[in-house]
């Protein structure tokens, strides 16, 4: 049984078929609903804000940054296959859902607790010099006549980088002071060791409280219907609606706040979020009753004994946490030897999991199972494995799609207003709202004519699509102003055709798994898809890093050399993505005898 799902039996909250309630449907089902709603809320709109926040409130770089975000996002869907366990051997969702909302708001509410902003440094010819930053705006968007200058000897010096690497500090008459060979300039800044403490500290109780929280939300919506339900599909895709309305107000609502009040708003809000997900769960007067409770058989209580160890987990990832932030970057010339042992503990593990899972679970299959077992379940690691690239481009939205909006994208609407580079995110769920109709009756048509595309035909189609959103935009790069600067239109589009291509891997895949498995390990197949997913996450902080911006106090200071690193990296990954997405299609057809009927 998959780790999200729990036994579907008849409960207070599960009328029978046909019985009037919420849309047709249990009415638990529209708590359920807000309840997500919020968590999503909460989420999403934190995730929008996180890289922006490590690099300009933190000033922690580019490298360290894209590392704890990739780590923090890989843990976020790792730490649910250990709490869908744990509820449906000992908490029982419901009971994991309370506790997972107040860690995860506990550590909202941390983050709006950052402190004053790190003091940024430049370092070169040994001697340590102070970076003043004048009209300086701690948030998300940047004041538009914000400056940074080098402190040297009383001098005010601006700091131009230029296309070898090199940099001029520039005096106020625009003479040339200095000029730095590429590399003499280090830069760093002065964090408070409390503040950068709580950081680590409130993002290992975020990922610790979502391994509680997200797998058992939905384990709670399909108690809700009895086996055989017809209602089962259109009940979780209202409750997928909920997801994606929590994603478009949190991403605009804290967005909003922490450019207008600080950080803090934009976090608080975030934590507000989830403890009114919280209230929702725990006074549900009665509206919950027979949902997500304790598995039947249980002797004793050890709900206890289990918080007690989750408590205890969160110094474990903060330790994770901080190996991400201090990893090396790999010596040039080191080989692949010395580029694997500069990876650090979080990327080695999952990397490692995934190597040994993939063809052990093939070699069992073999011995075990039939030769079409064994050929079905082939057909699905395949596609596991190139579920791994999929996600590791698509999660650049995070990371560094959302220092690219921020650094070179006018954010411009018409010249009527401008968006924040966090809200530029919201073209996902807003393109998922209007693209999954649309999908779903184009295959629909496609299927009722016999020429629905096969599961792999889908996935190779997503591939193509991620990769192709990122040659859109170096196509609009061809359109840049004269601040190197691309249009918002280019940058939506991108997220569009990445929505799209979402579309066509991200509901196929659960289901996937179910119909190729053999069925006595279906479960732990489930989770080697949410490993490929966590792995992708962790894979996709290092395509950030590689598309790292030298950066002094956390702003670029060649905006030019900025645009063309971003678009080599993204020129590179997009044609190899789509490359393996044609090769995909090509290969459809053995995929699709080894799948035996499967579609």
């Amino acid at each position: 049984m998959p780790l999200w799902c729990a036994p579907m039996t008849e409960t207070d909250a599960t009328p029978a078929t046909g019985q009037k309630g919420w849309f047709g449907h249990p009415p638990a089902l529209a708590r359920l609903f807000t309840i997500e709603m919020w968590e999503r809320f909460g989420y999403y709109g934190m995730r929008a804000l996180l890289m922006l926040y490590l690099t300009k409130h933190f000033v922690l770089g580019d490298h360290a940054s894209a590392g704890l975000y990739g780590g923090y996002t890989a843990l976020v869907y790792l730490t649910p296959l250990v709490g869908g366990l744990i509820a449906d051997q000992y908490l029982g969702a419901k009971r994991s859902v309370r506790f997972g909302a107040l860690l995860m708001a506990a550590g909202y509410i941390a983050l709006a607790f950052g402190g004053a902003p790190s003091k940024a440094w430049a370092e070169y010819d040994g001697v340590r010099h102070e970076i003043i930053v004048e009209n300086f705006r701690d948030g998300p968007t940047s004041a538009a006549n914000e400056a940074r200058y080098v402190l040297d000897n009383g001098q005010k010096l601006t700091i131009k980088g230029q296309a070898d690497g090199s940099i001029d500090l520039i005096s106020a008459d625009g003479a040339v002071a200095r000029s730095l060979p590429q590399g003499a300039l280090k830069e760093g800044s002065d964090k408070d060791p409390l503040h950068l403490a709580i950081l680590l500290t409130a993002l290992a109780t975020i990922a610790v409280g979502n391994g509680f929280f997200k797998p058992n939300i939905s384990t709670m919506v399909g108690a809700l219907y009895a086996p055989g339900d017809s209602r089962r599909d259109a009940g979780f895709t209202i409750f997928y609606m909920g997801i994606n309305l929590g994603s478009i107000l949190g991403q605009f609502l804290c967005a909003l706040l922490a450019d207008h009040i600080g950080w803090w708003g934009g976090f608080g809000i975030a934590g507000i979020g989830m403890l009114v997900s919280f209230a929702l769960v725990t006074f549900h007067g009665g509206r919950l009753n027979g949902l997500g409770d304790t598995p039947l058989g249980q002797t004793r209580d050890r709900g206890v004994v289990i918080y007690v160890l989750a408590l205890l987990a969160i110094p474990a990832l903060y330790w994770l946490f901080s190996n991400l932030m201090s990893a090396p970057r790999p010596t040039p010339g080191a080989g692949i030897i010395g580029m694997i042992m500069a990876l650090p503990v979080l990327t080695k593990v999952l990397n490692l999991t995934f190597l040994i899972a993939i063809p052990g679970i093939l070699v069992w299959a073999w011995r075990a199972g039939s030769r079409q077992e064994f050929e079905m379940m082939l057909a699905a690691m395949v596609l596991v494995v190139f579920n791994v690239l999929f996600w590791t481009l698509f999660e650049q939205a995070g990371s560094s799609l959302s220092l690219f909006a921020d650094r070179n994208t006018d954010r411009s609407v018409f010249g009527l207003f401008e968006m924040s580079a966090p809200q530029t995110q919201n073209f996902n769920p807003i393109s998922v709202v209007i693209l999954a109709p649309i999908l779903s009756a184009l295959w629909g048509a496609l299927a009722a004519r016999g020429r629905e595309p096969s599961i792999p035909v889908k996935f190779g189609i997503a591939l193509i699509g991620v990769g192709a959103g990122f040659l859109i935009l170096v196509l609009g790069a061809q359109f840049a102003d004269d601040q190197f600067r691309v249009g918002l239109f280019w940058l939506a589009a991108l997220y569009v055709v990445h929505s799209a291509a979402e579309l066509c891997i991200s509901p196929v895949g659960l289901s996937m798994i179910t119909k190729l498995s053999i069925a006595r390990i279906t479960g732990l197949m489930m989770g080697v898809w949410f490993l490929s997913i966590s792995l992708a996450q962790s894979l996709a902080g290092l395509l950030a890093q590689s598309a790292s911006v030298e950066t002094v106090g956390g702003e670029v200071t060649n905006p030019k050399l900025s645009l063309e690193t971003y678009l080599a990296i993204y020129e590179k990954f997009g044609l190899i993505t789509i490359g393996v997405g044609v090769l995909l299609l090509i290969g459809a057809r053995w995929l699709r005898r080894w799948m035996h009927g499967v579609n």
